[in-house]
This record gives structure tokens, sequence and C-alpha cells, in this order.
């Protein structure tokens, strides 16, 4: 079986609002590709990973005008992917959700959501994730009511051995200090935005804590925007939400390959899954921000991690459809994770 995660840079920019492919010579929401370009893009991309299921981060909007199944599933079927359903979760208003493709003859998939739901006071004991959470992080001597702008999406995988998978699709991000007008108050707002992340990534550990104690066989995938070194605030606060949500407890904790390597090599060499251009440096960023995190029962079955990446994956280097098509299709690669149930 393969599962992936995959960010697709501004995937609702390519449908009409009835899900329909707009694929035109318009300009797409990536730099200097048209809609079509990205489109065929992808194509190329989802065809080659043939996953049993990929979480989508950044997926088509949700709202009363838009569906991101309707929009997914005529994109599936425009390719003639084998991951043609699609699952969602709560919605949100930032116009890019977090959907389940899969296949509907490998499995069957349900919106699964734990806890309960919290007011606006909040609530400490691991709330929905479309609720309010409430957490001192002792930095300021103040309580901090948390959302999440992006709600985790809950999955309950049920593959056709019976063998029950819980997976979890999350997007956690650190705003940049839009609207500051000085550095003074770039610093507050930026602290401000890294504490809200840290914030959301111990509300997803306790979750995580949940279905590890019941003794649920988990896989965590999307994209943590978060890592070693990445900020420069993260000696104030002394981890990063990868390791937060990785844990620290040897029997709990869940497992990452690339995300081992870059907490252990600060200084060397370390994969990386997105790729962005720097205009004030007219150079490209690269960074591991994406991950597929796995239980310690599944970590026994030898599964294979591989990220999608156009220079350092050989396969993608010696194939230049697929290479270009993963430079055009988003600014971020695909995570896929090989594995037998």
């Amino acid at each position: 079986m393969r599962i992936a995660t995959y960010n697709v840079e501004w995937f609702n920019e390519l449908f009409e609002d009835d899900g329909t492919l707009l694929r035109d010579e318009g300009w797409s929401g990536r730099h200097d590709v048209t809609r079509a370009e990205q489109i065929d893009a992808l194509g190329v991309v989802f065809a080659a990973l043939d996953a049993d299921a990929i979480m989508v981060i950044e997926a088509p909007d949700e709202n009363r005008r838009r569906s991101t199944a309707k929009a997914l599933e005529k994109f599936a079927q425009k390719f003639e992917l084998r991951a043609r359903a699609t699952l969602l979760g709560f919605g949100n208003e930032t116009q890019q959700e977090i959907a389940l493709m899969y296949d509907p003859d490998v499995m069957r998939a349900r919106h699964a959501p734990l806890g309960e739901g919290a007011d606006h006071r909040g609530s400490e004991l691991s709330p929905r994730f479309d609720s309010t959470f409430r957490i001192d992080l002792d930095v300021d001597a103040k309580e901090d009511l948390v959302r999440f702008s992006k709600p985790p999406l809950e999955v309950e995988a049920v593959l056709k051995s019976g063998q029950v998978l819980r997976l979890i699709g999350a997007h956690l991000k650190s705003k940049a200090p839009h609207g500051a007008r000085s550095d003074a108050e770039a610093m507050t707002l930026s602290i401000a935005n890294r504490r809200k992340q840290l914030a959301q990534a111990i509300w997803l550990r306790k979750r995580l804590e949940e279905y590890l104690s019941a003794g649920e066989t988990v896989m965590l995938l999307g994209d943590l925007n978060d890592g070693p070194g990445l900020d420069q605030y993260e000696d104030l606060f002394g981890r990063s939400s990868v390791e937060i949500v990785m844990g620290e407890d040897g029997e709990r904790c869940l497992y990452d390959p690339h995300a081992r390597l870059g907490l252990q090599r600060r200084l060397g060499a370390t994969p990386t899954t997105a790729r962005f251009y720097i205009h004030e440096h007219k150079r490209y960023l690269q960074a591991l921000l994406d991950y597929i995190m796995i239980s310690p029962d599944l970590v026994d079955k030898a599964p294979v991690w591989r990220i999608w990446h156009p220079f350092d994956d050989p396969e993608c280097w010696r194939s230049p459809e697929l290479r270009e098509a993963l430079l055009l299709a988003s600014d971020h690669f695909p995570v896929t994770l090989d594995i037998e149930f």
C-alpha cells in the first residue's frame, strides 16, 4: 500500500465553482505558470504517485458555492486516478482545505473526530479540532485561547483486511508578521504567531496521545511548516512544533526518518520537501516541511519513505517529464510511504 501527503500550491485556483477544471492559458496562482500547465503537471505527478490514499494539503475550497469533493473527484476522473473518492473534515475560511483522496476499492474512510466541543472560553482537555483550546505556555504569564485556522482532518480508514488506520491530516503554520509598522512590532507579531503554532502542536500531540494510549495505529500526514533552525524565535520556546508532535516518550513517539535526520543534523545536509523563490536574494530556499509520521507498531513493518524531489530523487531526476511536472505543479513535493499490511 502507498500512502502520500502532498501540499498543492493554489489548487483552488484551478477549478470553476462547479468543480470543472479551468484548463486554459490564464495565470494560475503560481508565478509564471498557466492554469493549463499546472493542471497537466499535477496530472502527471498524481498518476506517477499511483497512491492508495493521498492527504491533500491546500485542497480546493469548500463553501456554499464550491465543493472540495466535487473538484477533486472531477480531477481524479480527468486523470483516471485510483484515488478517486474524497473525504473532507471541518471546513475552514482560508480557501485551503485538508482532504483525503483515496481508492474506495482498497479502503473505507470516514471523518471520525475525537473530543468534545468547547465554547469561546476554551478547554484544556484536547477539545474537538473545530473548537477552542485553552493553554498557558508559560512565556507571558497569561493563558492563550487557540483555534485552528485549518482544523486537522481525523480519518478512520478501514482496509479490506479489517485493519483500522487512524490518519490525521495537519497543516500548521506560523504566519509572517504582515501589517507590522516597525521592527519591534514585527517581532511582537512573530512571537505571537509562533506561540499560537506551538500551542496548536501541543493540542495535536494531546490528540495523538489519546490514540496511542488506546493502542491505535496512527499516521500523521501533512505540512508542519516548522523544524529545527527555521525560526529565529525557536530558542525562546525551546522546541519546534515537529519535536512536540513527534513526542518524547519512546513507547509513544511517532517516527519519520526525515524528521529524525533533520533534528540530529542542524548544520549538516538534510532532506527537503519544499522549494521557494526568495525575491530579495534572487535564489531558492529549500526546507523540510512535509512529513508522514507513524506509530511504533508500523515501524516494525519496514516501511519505505520517499520524497519525490525532482533533483534529489534519482528516479524523478531521470524522468524529464516527471521532473518538470514536479517543478510546475507546486512549491512542495509529495512524500510517500510504502508499507505492507
